[in-house]
């Protein structure tokens, strides 16, 4: 590949985005056919729905809604960790093709009031997916330290927004002793210490990075809702880590856009901010430009940014890692400036709105083959 910052064009094969937010209803509508605008066409869907998607029948729906929607796009689908899952559900998943099982611990982001208070408990369900060769994908965060608890109190540090991520990490390496066969994805990596904690656990953990994540520091979130989402985007030092682990993992970090849609209301003009970045249209487009951005600021060298690291962090990675094929043999051409971000994105018939990250902005047009 000629010098990756002066490249006008880049052909790839066709991306999969190892997390997405699909929602459900009419957001679904309008989000699910941006996923091949983004250079996408193999998504393994998230399914903290209301209620969440914790049945194999459930689950098989949604993937028929989303299929009705956009049948150009390959669905992977999971469960939502919860005391209802068994390992007999698992046993039942499995046949029925169901990929993983996503745990949210309860209450840290969106539509995770079912989640995980305690992770002991399944593990008997943990065994079987284990067993099974299925994936258990972790949202990694704690929830924050309550106001006047007793932890402010003691020598135990106070859990907030900026160390929910860390103060997770014991529990990942934990889960990773104690199913050593277990393939799990400590999914949004954003912080150094998340991706030293992946690094340090054997070929069966892998880690996710988003494309806002390339961008975006806590600056950047605290003065713009729309760039808001769970885990928060941290210091730079840790945005420049992410990036060094585009280039420079081995295959151990692959995307995973955590594109979680909101409806334009919900992220400004309510008591709370919806948590949640939108990236689904550009996805592949907002990783070329956070990884041009981080040569020029002299994070890696340009020639670390090859044809070889682009097709596995877009895909090849994810997939081997998933056990999948992409099915399909598509390719995409980027285009340098060939697209600029709407600024809002509605549909007609459709009673939602959302704004995209870096509304307005020219970015990498994407062309199918």
């Amino acid at each position: 590949m000629a010098s990756f910052t002066k490249l006008e064009q880049i052909e790839l094969p066709a991306a999969f985005d190892a997390h997405v937010h699909l929602r459900d209803g009419e957001m679904s509508q309008l989000v699910t056919p941006t996923i091949r605008q983004g250079g996408v066409n193999q998504v393994y869907v998230m399914p903290n729905l209301v209620p969440p998607i914790t049945t194999v029948q459930q689950c098989l729906a949604y993937r028929d809604r989303l299929r009705a929607i956009e049948p150009n796009v390959d669905y992977l689908m999971s469960l939502y960790l919860h005391e209802s899952i068994t390992p007999e559900v698992i046993r039942e998943a499995k046949k029925a093709g169901i990929t993983g099982v996503k745990s949210y611990p309860a209450g840290v982001t969106t539509n995770s009031s079912s989640g995980v208070l305690s992770y002991e408990p399944f593990y008997p369900v943990f065994a079987e997916m284990e067993a099974q060769n299925m994936i258990l994908n972790l949202h990694g965060e704690v929830p924050s330290t309550p106001p006047l608890s007793s932890a402010s109190s003691t020598s135990t540090p106070a859990v907030t927004i900026l160390n929910a991520e860390p103060a997770f990490l014991p529990t990942l390496l934990s889960l990773h002793q104690k199913f050593p066969n277990l393939r799990i994805i400590l999914e949004h990596c954003s912080t150094a210490a998340a991706l030293a904690a992946v690094r340090a656990c054997g070929p069966s953990v892998a880690g996710t990075i988003t494309a806002h994540h390339l961008s975006l520091v806590v600056d950047d979130w605290a003065g713009d809702p729309f760039c808001f989402c769970k885990p928060v985007a941290k210091t730079p030092e840790d945005r420049d880590a992410l990036l060094k682990a585009v280039v420079g993992s081995g295959g151990r970090f692959f995307l995973g856009t955590d594109s979680a849609p909101h409806d334009r209301g919900k992220k400004r003009g309510e008591d709370k901010v919806a948590a949640g970045v939108f990236t689904q249209g550009n996805a592949v487009a907002y990783v070329l430009d956070a990884l041009e951005v981080g040569v020029k600021r002299g994070v890696f060298g340009e020639g670390e940014v090859t044809q070889e690291v682009l097709e596995g962090f877009f895909g090849g990675w994810g997939r081997r890692f998933y056990g999948v094929e992409e099915k399909r043999g598509e390719r995409v051409v980027l285009r340098r400036g060939g697209a600029k971000v709407v600024d809002v994105l509605r549909k007609d018939g459709v009673g939602v709105e959302v704004v995209p990250f870096r509304r307005g902005e020219s970015t990498w047009g994407v062309e199918w083959k």
